[in-house]
């Protein structure tokens, strides 16, 4: 069986535990498989190894949320926890003194972030390599910022490669449908999709990807 505390505050969680034990128990001890005093002391035992996670390890405060699931089994008119498969979901609460003064800066700043401009993408072939492989450039504004691996499919195809420009990110391989043409699809791709690096590992990936053409 599994209990799943469900997300819940720290103040409440070994209330909701005692709680939820008792109702996956209840026909159990109704036919007095188990006694009432098993469930509520398993569930005492449980607490009491919580408290020693969430608050004199993990200093949560009551206000954070968690989620609690745990599989257990009853035998002999006993609950034995399985405690390998214990798993805790934190969530913490930011206090409401901290959150005020970036929405206030955020507010703030609308005008500016109104004006800034959107960054467009172009993709151009740049060659085949020996494998059959399409290289293409991506730039912004005319200017090289990055490089594509394509391998063409059915109607699908595989890519890979980088941008060093705006933000240094990765495109790690992508299988995607070609919906339109070929060129607006890596687009997409390109402004959606990304995962952030130092711009050294994206200039070498560049790097790499061109000298495939040579």
């Amino acid at each position: 069986m599994k209990l799943s505390s469900g997300y819940i505050i720290v103040g409440a969680y070994a209330d909701k535990i005692r709680r939820t034990l008792f109702a996956q128990l209840r026909d159990k001890v109704k036919s007095k498989e188990i006694d009432s005093k098993t469930v509520a002391k398993a569930a005492a035992d449980l607490n009491k190894l919580l408290y020693e996670i969430l608050v004199n390890k993990l200093k949560l405060d009551k206000g954070d949320v968690v989620r609690i699931m745990i599989e257990y089994e009853v035998s002999d008119g006993e609950i034995h926890w399985n405690l390998d498969s214990l798993k805790i979901e934190v969530f913490k609460r930011v206090p409401e003194e901290e959150v005020k003064p970036i929405i206030e800066d955020a507010i703030g700043r609308m005008e500016e972030l109104e004006e800034v401009e959107e960054v467009r993408f172009e993709v151009e072939k740049a060659g085949e390599t020996d494998l059959g492989d399409i290289v293409y450039f991506v730039k912004v504004d005319g200017e090289f910022t990055g490089a594509l691996v394509v391998t063409p499919l059915n109607g699908e195809a595989i890519v890979r490669g980088a941008i060093v420009k705006p933000n240094p990110v990765v495109i790690e391989k992508t299988r995607i449908e070609i919906e339109e043409e070929l060129e607006s699809d890596l687009i997409r791709l390109v402004e959606q999709r990304g995962k952030e690096v130092d711009e050294e590992t994206a200039e070498r990936i560049v790097d790499e990807i061109k000298e495939m053409l040579e």
